[in-house]
């Protein structure tokens, strides 16, 4: 029987997102600067990783305690070889009914076909910029904005929902903001704004570089009138507006100046198999250890329960009456975003 959970801020526990990396292609600012992630920096062995039937059967128990959406991310996801056979896995799993992945979008023109016929449902590419300079700065490595494009399209052309993520940072990209929402109006994908957030500890981040989603949803509805939508669901992450007259919509996620903490709904589960109850949490709970001892399903079942219903995370609430709040961080790029 299936077993539902809050935590000590009668939170339920409805979402997953799994790293399945940490390593990636790129070397975004914000995430994971090259001057930090280096070419020696030392990132998991194999052997560390959680193997697909480890995280599968991990996703079984995340179920039994209320979870019904399970994104995949990274890193940069798609390194990780064969992870369509994963997704079939987890798309196998019953009650699981919202399978999505986020990525950079490097490798998905090759994988789209792959990924949708494995049963992913959606997937959400990040894109910071329309100019290709600017985007081959951001992104750290010089890779072309024209194939991360030729991406997106495949990935619609094979029948997944697509959503596109930009991270707006004062002075990099501010400037793209009402070129982005143009031409992904124009496309038919939804674009969601993300506020420069304090992830990890190496991204630099200051207060003065954040865009707050309301100077974004002023600017776009001076040129393309946008209206708010009522939310889909509990804990949804983005405030959802549409185009004024159609029903193609934009999202903005305001975790810096307007936090969620109060209706968070997600747990992350690193690659090497620790489970965070927040995005910026200063440490996890290893489940891979209890995994590889052979722990029961009972006795594992009980612990992520009791690690959900501890469970008192609201970093970002504190941030916003105390600014200079700082505390080490798990990187991004290990939990995923």
């Amino acid at each position: 029987m299936d077993t539902k959970i809050e935590d000590r801020l009668q939170r339920p526990l409805r979402d997953i997102r799994i790293s399945v990396t940490d390593k990636c292609n790129f070397r975004c600012s914000y995430c994971m600067p090259a001057e930090i992630f280096g070419p020696d920096y030392p990132f998991l062995p194999q052997n560390e990783l959680l193997t697909f039937e480890e995280i599968s059967k991990l996703v079984k128990l995340f179920h039994q305690l209320g979870v019904e959406k399970v994104r995949l991310t990274g890193g940069e996801p798609l390194l990780r070889k064969n992870l369509e056979r994963l997704i079939e896995m987890i798309s196998n799993i019953d009650g699981i009914n919202d399978i999505a992945l986020t990525t950079n979008g490097s490798l998905l023109a090759e994988k789209a076909k792959l990924l949708r016929e494995a049963g992913l449902q959606r997937v959400t590419v990040s894109v910071d910029s329309l100019c290709p300079e600017r985007f081959q700065k951001i992104n750290g490595r010089n890779f072309p904005l024209e194939k991360v494009l030729r991406g997106i399209d495949a990935a619609a052309a094979e029948g997944l929902e697509v959503k596109i993520n930009m991270v707006v940072k004062k002075g990099v990209n501010d400037q793209d903001i009402v070129p982005m929402a143009k031409f992904f109006n124009n496309k038919g994908y939804t674009l969601r704004f993300i506020e420069f957030m304090d992830v990890g500890n190496h991204n630099d981040w200051k207060l003065d570089e954040v865009v707050p989603s309301k100077d974004i949803v002023a600017l776009i509805n001076k040129e393309m009138p946008i209206e708010p939508v009522n939310p889909n669901y509990f804990g949804e992450v983005a405030s959802r507006y549409r185009y004024i007259g159609t029903d193609r919509e934009i999202g903005f996620i305001s975790s810096v100046t307007e936090a969620f903490c109060s209706s968070c709904t997600r747990a992350r589960l690193s690659a090497n198999g620790h489970l965070y109850t927040c995005l910026f949490s200063s440490q996890g709970y290893n489940l891979k250890t209890p995994l590889r001892e052979q722990k029961t399903y009972t006795e594992l079942l009980e612990l992520i329960q009791g690690i959900w219903s501890q469970r008192k995370d609201r970093y970002s609430e504190e941030r916003l009456t105390n600014t200079k709040l700082r505390q080490k961080k798990i990187e991004m790029s290990h939990i995923g975003g």
